[in-house]
């Protein structure tokens, strides 16, 4: 089966930090997965290029999850999740006529709305109650965009860093939340043939790497302080925000040249 792999070194120069970005991001720094897609999306389709990520993240999810499962919001999963599955079914029926670079926009976009609110506060602002009508809606937003990109971080984190939640029920409900979505992903993404014996083959010469990151990033997680992580987290986000929205606008303006 290792025979069929992809072996074109400019796949693995955009392959290996794809996965490297996937570990880390599934050790608990969540921001960083959105990097894994677009990256790939240089040498595949964008949606291959998440499917070909897809059995990787899911034995990610596996080890993350037998790590954090005892840590995490009940009530944020409840809500979420429903709404997740929503997203997941519009993007699915939607998929071969959204844009890619319209998608990329929208993560952007929200990402960086979310940055310049957590500044504009003031002072330390206290913790912000959710509602489940707004649960629902970035829960679908997430499934939505983690769909086509591997991108639903952003909206994820949108409804749920507001509520200041301690940095391991934080972790904790990112990973159950990405987890079940993942898995859920995965007769979508075989009822549009975007698995293949080379794709799969492919997934499983990574996954080492994959793996060695995951822990990687467990290790970071559980070592860096609360108020350190979460300024780390906006920070990732901002700029993940900016190369998203900077790319999808560039290719979408190239496209009607």
């Amino acid at each position: 089966m290792l025979a069929s792999i992809i072996t074109e070194p400019r796949f693995y120069a955009v392959a290996i930090p794809a996965v490297i970005f996937l570990g880390l991001a599934k050790g608990g720094f969540s921001g960083v997965s959105m990097a894994a897609t677009p990256l790939l999306a240089l040498y595949l389709p964008p949606l291959e290029a998440a499917a070909l990520l897809l059995p990787i993240v899911i034995c990610q999810d596996a080890i993350s999850v037998n790590v954090y499962w005892r840590e995490l919001s009940v009530w944020n999963l409840k809500v979420l999740l429903p709404g997740a599955v929503l997203g997941l079914a519009l993007a699915w029926l939607f998929a071969s006529h959204v844009s890619d670079d319209a998608i990329r926009i929208l993560i952007g976009f929200t990402a960086l709305a979310f940055v310049a609110s957590v500044l504009l506060r003031t002072g330390h602002a206290m913790p912000k109650k959710s509602t489940v009508l707004g649960g629902v809606f970035w829960g679908a937003l997430s499934g939505f965009t983690s769909f086509a990109s591997q991108g639903g971080g952003p909206p994820f984190q949108v409804f749920t860093l507001p509520q200041k939640l301690p940095k391991m029920v934080f972790v904790g409900t990112t990973t159950v939340f990405f987890a079940a979505i993942n898995v859920l992903k995965i007769v979508p993404y075989f009822l549009l043939a975007q698995f293949s014996a080379k794709n799969l083959s492919t997934s499983l010469a990574l996954l080492p790497i994959a793996v060695a990151a995951n822990f990687a990033g467990i290790w970071m997680v559980k070592t860096v302080p609360t108020e350190h992580f979460y300024r780390i987290t906006y920070i990732l986000l901002f700029i993940l925000g900016c190369v998203l929205l900077g790319q999808g606008a560039r290719d979408l303006l190239n496209s009607g040249n």
